[in-house]
């Protein structure tokens, strides 16, 4: 038996949120913040969050701090990713990773060779499947019209969009309703993964053709 055959009720799910430097010529994209957040349906939240900024050999882009607003002074002091490896064995592994169109997350982790992190579980991915008629699926929209902002920001009072423990936590509490709504409790975790998206290319391909 493998992680995959877990059943979603017995599953810890550990969301995962980078900020990041943004891109240009001549210059990489680099993570600046981090945040996570654990939950589980049996244990609800727990509330040993963990928000950190990064510190990176290269500078924010404007375009990227207009977003975030998070600027190069406030990584002076902060730790770089490999200082905060501790953090990320022991808040990830063993658990299933929630991120919302996990590419960039993935890409970052890979400072940590053979870090073995998984499975990973995609909001984006599963609110297309589940959710297919939504006109947009970025995740502050998707919790916004169901109605699920307001939690957010009673387990993240100080905090907005685009901060990385906002969305790390928002990740979670969209999930959360979706397996309540749908009853998902007693499907796997390879289950999860696997959620019929073709509603949802269909509904793009029409929306294309209009």
């Amino acid at each position: 038996m493998t992680t995959l055959d877990t059943f979603v009720r017995d599953a810890t799910w550990s969301a995962l949120d980078f900020e990041s430097s943004g891109a240009t010529e001549g210059q990489s994209d680099e993570p600046v913040q981090v945040g996570m957040a654990s939950w589980s349906v049996v244990e609800g939240f727990r509330k040993n969050f963990f928000r950190s900024y990064i510190r990176t050999v290269v500078s924010i882009t404007p375009s990227a701090s207009a977003v975030h607003h998070i600027g190069d002074d406030a990584l002076k002091n902060a730790p770089t990713m490999l200082v905060l490896w501790p953090e990320f064995k022991v808040r990830l592994n063993g658990a299933v990773i929630v991120a919302h169109g996990a590419g960039t997350e993935k890409r970052f982790l890979r400072v940590f060779p053979m870090h073995g992190f998984s499975p990973w579980l995609d909001t984006l991915a599963l609110s297309r499947a589940v959710l297919p008629n939504l006109q947009d699926h970025s995740l502050g929209f998707v919790v916004t019209t169901l109605g699920l902002e307001a939690e957010v920001r009673e387990l993240c009072p100080t905090l907005d969009w685009h901060d990385a423990l906002f969305d790390a936590v928002a990740c979670l509490v969209l999930l959360r309703h979706l397996i309540n709504r749908l009853n998902l409790q007693t499907l796997t975790i390879g289950q999860m993964q696997q959620l019929d998206k073709h509603a949802y290319y269909r509904q793009l391909s029409l929306r294309k053709l209009l």
